[in-house]
């Protein structure tokens, strides 16, 4: 696998060049020089990209969101995996625990990472989707709410949108919610959040799972709903595109 640099290599149009594999993503609000990593594949896939944004405590690393990634991928899909922390910052928080609740600061994180994308000329042609785990749910609505013309659609797992920085009514992006059937709690906040969001929103309940979707069938069940709804998104005229 390649390690490309951000900063590295100019198109004539103006734009960098990225290749598949590792990639150093912007830590925005980071001064030390430090980078994010990332994981970036299915370049030669033309239906869109999906940037995975981890939940509190996980990393791009995540068995779940790659087996999610991996299925769109072959559905399609080119797919970007991103730390949230660097190196250094995910060390201190395994101590404190403090910075993966730090929602405003993850969703400087994604805005960041959106950024290069629309800076690289083998991503910005393609229409952009996020998919969020737990808190790295609320850094996805936050990103999209605030960046509505960059993100076209935000898939939820087991997520925190009560988290979010932003409000729901400021959230203008199509938004899939999923959702363990048996995730009590989690699956009122997505409701009573859904509610509030006026763009096109949906719940959907995976039956008989639990907030990590282990059970038998459950991550596939997530995967054909994320596939589904970016799909049927990423394709289509935004609505706030000029």
């Amino acid at each position: 696998m390649r390690t490309v640099d951000a900063e590295r290599g100019k198109h004539e149009a103006g734009a960098a060049e990225v290749a598949e594999g590792e990639v150093l993503l912007p830590a925005s609000g980071n001064s030390s020089g430090e980078r994010l990593g990332g994981d970036l594949a299915g370049l030669d896939n033309r239906d869109g990209l999906v940037v995975f944004v981890h939940g509190s405590g996980s990393s791009r690393h995540s068995p779940r969101n790659r087996a999610v990634a991996t299925g769109l991928n072959r559905a399609g899909f080119a797919t970007l995996l991103m730390d949230l922390l660097t190196p250094t910052e995910h060390t201190s928080d395994e101590r404190t625990g403090r910075l993966r609740f730090d929602v405003e600061l993850l969703t400087n994180r994604v805005l960041g990472v959106l950024d290069w994308v629309s800076g690289r000329a083998e991503l910005n042609t393609r229409g952009v989707g996020l998919f969020g785990a737990s808190t790295g749910a609320a850094a996805a609505l936050g990103a999209a709410a605030r960046r509505p013309r960059a993100v076209r659609a935000v898939v939820s797992r087991g997520g925190r949108p009560d988290l979010a920085p932003e409000r729901p009514e400021d959230v203008h992006t199509p938004t899939l919610l999923i959702v363990g059937g048996r995730d009590g709690e989690v699956l009122q906040l997505n409701e009573n959040v859904a509610r509030r969001i006026p763009a096109e929103q949906e719940v959907h309940r995976v039956p008989g799972a639990t907030h990590l979707f282990e059970e038998e069938g459950a991550l596939e069940q997530v995967g054909q709903a994320a596939r589904a709804w970016f799909a049927h998104y990423l394709f289509e005229p935004s609505a706030t595109s000029s």
